[in-house]
């Protein structure tokens, strides 16, 4: 399908699809486009059949702030653009609004992506699964730009090792060394940065000259910081990646309130478990937004003008949250810093700053962190390291959550009198 949509994917030299193999996957099965820049020819590929058909209209500029509801369903969106905040009335809304690496010190993702359409669905009433499955990639560039230039597991399936600053394999005692899954080795990598070492990923002997042709990418970021990957290694930590939990939909993308769906990385499937396999998340993508769409196409298009709200939120800035949440939501947690964390992030997800809705999102994901009393797949808790037998859901909507955060808000002042 994408193929038919103009994606240009790599081939080999018979014209077959090029297969790379990528971590905590049994064979070679991932296909790329232009080397290491897949999504950036995916978005040019769909962006350009998006332009050609006359019945989409793309409002370049504009944030969503919130969804209006009435009897369940949805009647509206608010939004604002440079010219001031508008109403668009409508009982179909499709989020597909992306991740929440924003929220952390350390991601790959754009710095404005903070969880928006978590915020948007949880203020609309809808039901959200999993939140507390965060994941991480091992290998970001490890140099001062933000958002942190990924470094694909691509480059390790075509044998670069990781290694400290001494050459040692500190993966190879784990079973899969540089193909277990991804929690497993940003957990090792973390390990070893947190005992002073420094960690990079080795690709001069299966990879040398070779590298600049077969990552471009990759090779152009690295030596924007300096380094040569032909001729040295690469400095990696992880970071904030890709967030399994979202939006609770049901096989159609349709969320708990009449008229709101979900696509993509904002929505939570259940596809991903607690742990994403590499390259999974835009296979994900494709594949439900055709089910949201033949599912939209099937409903009524109704509308009715929405009632204004006396307050807009102002546009979302999760700056001043990045340690906090980066500190309690990390790659390791425990019970002491999300209930030291959540009393700290409620008074500011229920203002009215700009650092409101993110911290909305941050107090959501700690609230589903904290009952979690687990560690499984990406989220991992140092006070609770065993996996529970039966592998649950977890579900919360705004109000429980509130809920929660209150009384634990009161049970620390309690403590603090």
């Amino acid at each position: 399908h994408l193929i038919r949509l103009g994606a240009p994917f790599d081939r080999a030299l018979d014209g077959k699809l090029r297969l790379g193999l990528e971590a905590a996957h049994s064979r070679r099965r991932i296909v790329h486009a232009a080397g290491d820049a897949t999504g950036r020819e995916l978005f040019s590929a769909l962006l350009a059949v998006a332009r050609r058909t006359r019945s989409i209209t793309i409002m370049e500029g504009a944030t969503a702030l919130r969804l209006v509801v009435a009897e369940g369903g949805v009647v509206g969106l608010l939004a604002v653009l440079h010219s001031g905040v508008f109403a668009l009335p409508t009982r179909r809304v499709v989020l597909a609004t992306g991740g929440i690496g924003g929220l952390f010190g350390e991601t790959t993702n754009p710095l404005s992506s903070y969880g928006h359409g978590l915020a948007l669905a949880a203020c609309a009433g809808a039901e959200l699964a999993d939140l507390e499955f965060v994941q991480f990639h091992p290998t970001a560039l490890d140099t001062p730009r933000q958002p942190m230039p990924l470094i694909s597991e691509a480059v390790r399936g075509e044998g670069a090792v990781l290694v400290d600053e001494y050459g040692h394999r500190f993966l190879a005692a784990i079973p899969g060394a540089e193909f277990a899954s991804r929690d497993v080795v940003a957990r090792a990598i973390a390990n070893q940065l947190a005992a002073g070492h420094r960690v990079y990923l080795d690709a001069r002997r299966r990879l040398g000259q070779k590298f600049a042709k077969r990552f471009p990418a990759i090779d152009a970021a690295c030596k924007q910081a300096g380094i040569d990957p032909a001729m040295e290694p690469i400095p990696v930590r992880p970071a904030a990646h890709y967030h399994m939990g979202g939006v609770a939909v049901d096989a159609e993308g349709r969320s708990s309130v009449g008229g709101l769906w979900a696509c993509g990385e904002v929505a939570c499937t259940g596809l991903h478990g607690a742990n994403r396999l590499a390259s999974n998340s835009l296979s994900e993508a494709i594949a439900t937004a055709a089910w949201v769409a033949a599912s939209v196409a099937g409903t009524s298009t109704g509308r009715q003008w929405p009632r204004l709200p006396a307050v807009f939120p102002l546009r979302p800035d999760p700056s001043p949250l990045r340690q906090l949440v980066s500190n309690a939501l990390g790659i390791f947690r425990n019970g002491k810093a999300l209930r030291e964390a959540i009393p700290t992030l409620l008074p500011i997800a229920v203002g009215e700053t700009a650092t409101a809705d993110p911290a909305l999102v941050a107090l959501l994901i700690a609230i589903a962190a904290l009952r979690r009393e687990e560690s499984r797949g990406s989220h991992y808790r140092s006070d609770f390291p065993g996996r529970e037998a039966a592998a649950l859901p977890s579900r919360l909507t705004l109000c429980t959550a509130f809920e929660s955060a209150v009384a634990l808000s009161w049970q620390r002042s309690e403590r603090s009198r």
